[in-house]
């Protein structure tokens, strides 16, 4: 028996010499496999997560507030969700084991996406309107705290309940006047159904009054806290990956497109940089690199979050966001 062990453990040692194995990390995106994801499969095909010893498996997304939970519960260690959204799920489901460790939409593509025929250019322009929503949408999370932003009567909104998939090809019909959604989904989703560009109106809701950060990298923190150098090692990778796609996106989407034959490597490409020019590399993250948040401009977003979502708990940022797994400043410089 005792031949038998020793030989088993000659045999692993042997290939692990050979081949050091991966760890298998399962990744739970927010959504599709759309442009603003390519960054990810960037970071697998040229080799970051591979240097990190990291096999990563990457499964697409419902909406945001569909990534959370999975996480929470376990089913994945890693995640991408909107913050604002984990804040609320924190507050609901106090000492759930779930946090953001990374920030990657510095400035968050929350958007009402209208059309300029259907009368629809400024946040005022909704009253009276139809908007489209989907309930699990992370725009249409943060619409309550953008109609207080804007001063909007809701009682003069009709909001339709809509699917993700029926969103767009309704606002292309005339059906509704607007919708909610991200800035550079909806935007080119919309030319995709024919909609002339210069009638599409993107009124991104960081523009208006939002102080709200984006989606961020989430974790399991139970998982985190017992796999540290898994966590940190996968962040590494995701800056790396980001720094590919600023690079070149065209072939950031190369990689996307292996993994989604049917789409438009084109659209996906634009819909990529619309999210890099307007979501990640601003100007803070030019100056300080990818990943981290403001403590005061946190402490804003959530006394705005407050305004109109009644908190059971008192909201403490530390719970929401930790910088602890993060690469160093050189590591999350994208240029």
């Amino acid at each position: 028996m005792l031949k038998r062990t020793l030989a088993a453990f000659a045999t692993t040692l042997a290939l692990s010499g050979a081949a050091m194995a991966e760890t298998d990390v399962p990744f739970a995106l927010d959504w599709k496999f759309e442009g603003p994801a390519a960054p990810y499969f960037a970071a697998i095909d040229n080799g970051h997560f591979g240097k990190a010893g990291l096999s990563v498996a990457i499964s697409a997304g419902q909406g945001s507030l569909d990534a959370i939970p999975k996480v929470a519960t376990g089913a994945f260690p890693i995640g991408f969700a909107d913050i604002n959204s984990l804040i609320k799920f924190l507050d609901q489901n106090p000492g759930a084991p779930v946090t953001a460790v990374m920030m990657i939409y510095d400035k968050p593509p929350f958007a009402i996406v209208g059309r300029k025929s259907l009368g629809i250019s400024t946040p005022k322009d909704l009253e009276g309107k139809i908007l489209g929503a989907p309930p699990p949408d992370g725009a249409w999370a943060q619409f309550p705290a953008f109609a207080t932003a804007n001063d909007l009567d809701v009682s003069k909104i009709t909001v339709e309940p809509v699917g993700f998939p029926t969103r767009e090809p309704m606002l292309a019909e005339g059906n509704v006047d607007a919708v909610t959604g991200f800035s550079f989904s909806s935007f080119l989703n919309l030319v995709r159904l024919g909609v002339p560009e210069d009638d599409i109106s993107t009124i991104l809701m960081a523009n208006h009054g939002l102080e709200l950060y984006g989606n961020a990298i989430i974790v399991n923190t139970e998982f985190a806290e017992a796999n540290p150098e898994i966590i940190k090692g996968f962040l590494g990778a995701v800056s790396a990956g980001w720094k590919d796609a600023i690079a070149d996106p065209a072939k950031a989407v190369d990689s996307l497109i292996e993994r989604n034959p049917a789409a438009d490597a084109a659209l996906e490409t634009r819909r990529l940089q619309l999210a890099i020019d307007a979501n990640v590399m601003t100007e803070t993250v030019i100056e300080n690199g990818i990943g981290k948040v403001d403590p005061a401009r946190m402490e804003r977003a959530l006394e705005q979050l407050a305004q109109t979502y009644e908190f059971q708990n008192a909201p403490d940022a530390s719970l929401y966001f930790t910088d602890a797994f993060l690469p160093d400043a050189e590591m999350r410089m994208l240029k």
